[in-house]
C-alpha cells in the first residue's frame, strides 16, 4: 500500500479552505493509496484510493470507523456480513468487529476514526 502519513500538503490544502475530497488522492495501478489528512490523539481522517481487485485483509480496530465512499463503490464485510457501499453513502464499521474492504471496481473513500 502506498501511504502518505501526516501529509502536510493534504492538511495544508484543507486548512481554512474548501477542497474537493476526490481530487486530493489519485489512483495507482494495482495498489491501495492512502493519504492522512489529520492524525491527532483524538482521531484520524484519511483518504484511500483502491484500484480494482485490491483488498484489505480481515482485521479489527479498537475504535468505530466511519467510511464514506467518494467515488465508485466498495464491498465491505463486517462481522461476516457483506455490504456494497456506493458513492455518496456512509457506513460505520463498529469497534472490535472483524471487517474487510475490497474493490470489485476502483473506488475512493474517506475514513474517519474517533478515539474515544
Amino acid at each position: 500500500m502506498n501511504h502518505t502519513k501526516g501529509s502536510k500538503s493534504a492538511l495544508h490544502a484543507c486548512t481554512g479552505r474548501s477542497q474537493g475530497l476526490v481530487s486530493l488522492i489519485e489512483y495507482s495501478d494495482g495498489s491501495i493509496v492512502s493519504k492522512t489528512i489529520l492524525d491527532t490523539p483524538a482521531g484520524t481522517i484519511a483518504l484511500f484510493a483502491f484500484d480494482k481487485g485490491q483488498k484489505l485483509s480481515e482485521h479489527t480496530s479498537p475504535y468505530d470507523a466511519v467510511v464514506q465512499i467518494l467515488d465508485g463503490s466498495a464491498k465491505l464485510t463486517i462481522g461476516g456480513e457483506g455490504v456494497k457501499v456506493l458513492a455518496g453513502e456512509i457506513i460505520i464499521m463498529p469497534a472490535n468487529v472483524p471487517h474487510t474492504v475490497a474493490a470489485e471496481e476502483k473506488f475512493k473513500m474517506l475514513l474517519t476514526m474517533i478515539r474515544a
